[in-house]
């Protein structure tokens, strides 16, 4: 990317991130049957945008200069599968449940940037849904949408 376009964007991150911290203090503390309430999230989010959008702010001033010999081709078709296996993740999310939505949608981002190596992208993909859900429900005791019932698990 460019100089100025990575600039631009990490002031426009900061400033959205800046604003889901905010918001999330307007969010109840607490939920029922959760010790993690429902502003954790959005406002972990937040510092992580926060953080990663100032953090490319400054890798902008140790850019190289910049030729005007050289364009960057867009790659409109991984973009176009990504958004097609984000808008599925979100619709799939309640009727499947996280782990096994989570699990496809990872499978398919890991396959769509870097083709190859099947297994180590299932076992990833597994490992980290699986992590996370239990990391959040079970430590936490968080809620996440769990195992589909049509499953009997």
């Amino acid at each position: 990317m460019s100089k100025a376009f990575d600039r631009y964007a990490s002031l426009a991150f900061l400033a959205l991130g800046t604003g889901f911290v905010y918001q999330s203090q307007y969010i109840s503390q607490s939920a029922y049957g959760s010790n993690v309430g429902p502003n954790i999230f959005p406002m972990g989010l937040g510092v992580i945008l926060v953080l990663l959008s100032l953090r490319l702010f400054f890798e902008t001033f140790r850019y190289k200069a910049e030729d005007g010999r050289e364009k960057e081709v867009l790659d409109y078709k991984r973009f176009s599968i990504i958004l097609i296996a984000a808008i599925g993740y979100v619709l799939l999310l309640e009727p499947l449940g996280y782990i096994i939505s989570t699990f496809f949608f990872l499978l398919v981002g890991f396959q769509t940037m870097d083709k190859g190596k099947p297994l180590a992208t299932i076992l990833i993909a597994a490992a980290f849904a699986s992590g996370i859900y239990i990391v959040y429900v079970k430590l936490l005791e968080g809620t996440l949408p769990g195992l589909p019932a049509w499953l009997g698990l």
